[in-house]
């Protein structure tokens, strides 16, 4: 197949629209299931890229939810404990196998984000990953390969609607890339940067104890971000991105919005929310919904007289600014990475309201002293690789 004609393009008043190879080879890809539009394809084939990085970088299988063309959640397969698979509605499912853990991260992580997310695995889906998928709201899915029990459990999603891409991984593309703007094309080479330790060595704090354990959630961040529309900033914890800064005009505001990503990641955990008393017949997407209002700053939206009895079977108490403080104030050792130089130090006060340890970032700053003198004030570790990592 040299092209795929598409529905429309990222709306439907953009017709034509369709796929295909400028050479005029083949698509390295066949449609198995469902018909991708669009927008489906721009975040299956990022999304494949950032998986196929992170098991190159790390050796374990790979996952990561895309919606908008940025990354809502990234992970490679480590075991969940007993509090992940709760807070990530996966404990019903026994033992996960390492891709299932994975995209278990990946959508647990930011729930609301991930809902209808277009899926990225990096190995063969198996019937563990597709029956972990086949309850979530989600628009598709991309890996190099199905097992016959997981494509069929993948094929009876959205009433045999689901979209199923199934990618060559010995595809390569051509080292310039192209793309068109108001009629007129633009040409770079493509970022074919590796993402590893050799990145890692220049580290200017004082703090220089920097544990392999944490070099890979390093990798995790910078994979992650060179896959984020920027400005960009990750957040990362034991490995998986916990909060990811998008598309922001402003770096603290990347920050920001990570660390307050981050933040709900942590709360969750905690027995207030984890002992919430749901009805039986609340679904996922209504739970995490009730959950991120229960969490934030519009909790009276749930436990108001009126609302709370639609979601719970008692009144919860209300979860207090001093109790979640507390509970934050547990947060340790968590990466921090950002595509760009951090031009001032209220990016540093701010990561480390979230438990950030470690950072990575390019530097380059001309208040690189003033960002180092703050990390150093945390006793924070600071990578600075001179790699930006811009994504448009």
């Amino acid at each position: 197949m040299k092209e795929l004609e598409l529905k429309y393009g990222c709306n439907p008043n953009q017709k034509p629209s369709k796929i295909f190879m400028e050479d005029g080879s083949e698509l390295p890809i066949t449609v198995l299931n469902g018909k991708p539009g669009y927008i489906n394809f721009l975040d299956a084939f990022n999304g494949w890229q950032l998986v196929s990085e992170l098991k190159a970088a790390t050796g374990l299988p790979a996952a990561t939810s895309f919606k908008h063309v940025s990354p809502a959640g990234a992970a490679i397969g480590r075991p969940l404990d007993d509090t992940l698979k709760k807070i990530y509605w996966v404990d019903d499912l026994g033992e996960l196998t390492p891709l299932a853990s994975a995209y278990a991260r990946a959508r647990g992580a930011d729930r609301m984000s991930s809902f209808g997310d277009f899926i990225a695995l990096s190995d063969e889906c198996d019937a563990c990953t597709a029956n972990l998928i086949k309850r979530e709201v989600s628009d598709g899915i991309i890996a190099p390969g199905y097992s016959a029990e997981a494509l069929e459990i993948l094929k009876s999603k959205k009433k045999g609607n689901y979209n199923i891409i199934q990618i060559d991984p010995a595809y390569k593309p051509a080292p310039i890339e192209h793309k068109q703007v108001y009629g007129i094309t633009f040409e770079q080479g493509r970022n074919e940067l590796p993402i590893d330790n050799s990145l890692l060595e220049n580290i200017v704090t004082k703090n220089k104890d920097l544990p392999d354990s944490v070099k890979d959630d390093m990798k995790i961040a910078l994979i992650t971000l060179k896959y984020t529309q920027s400005n960009s900033v990750c957040f990362v914890k034991d490995g998986q991105a916990i909060g990811i800064g998008a598309g922001q005009q402003s770096r603290v505001h990347c920050t920001r919005l990570a660390g307050s990503k981050a933040d709900n990641w942590l709360l969750r955990q905690s027995p207030k929310v984890l002992n919430l008393p749901f009805k039986e017949d609340i679904g996922r997407p209504d739970r995490d919904n009730a959950i991120d209002n229960y969490i934030g700053d519009d909790y009276m939206d749930v436990l108001a007289d009126g609302k709370w009895e639609h979601f719970f079977t008692e009144k919860p108490a209300v979860f207090t600014k001093e109790e979640k403080e507390t509970w934050l104030s547990k947060a340790t050792d968590v990466v921090l990475g950002s595509d760009a130089f951090f031009p001032f130090s209220d990016n540093i006060d701010r990561a480390a309201k979230s438990g950030v340890k470690y950072i990575v970032q390019p530097g380059g700053s001309v208040r690189d002293d003033i960002v180092i003198d703050a990390a150093d004030d945390y006793g924070m570790v600071m990578v600075c690789n001179g790699v930006r990592l811009f994504h448009h």
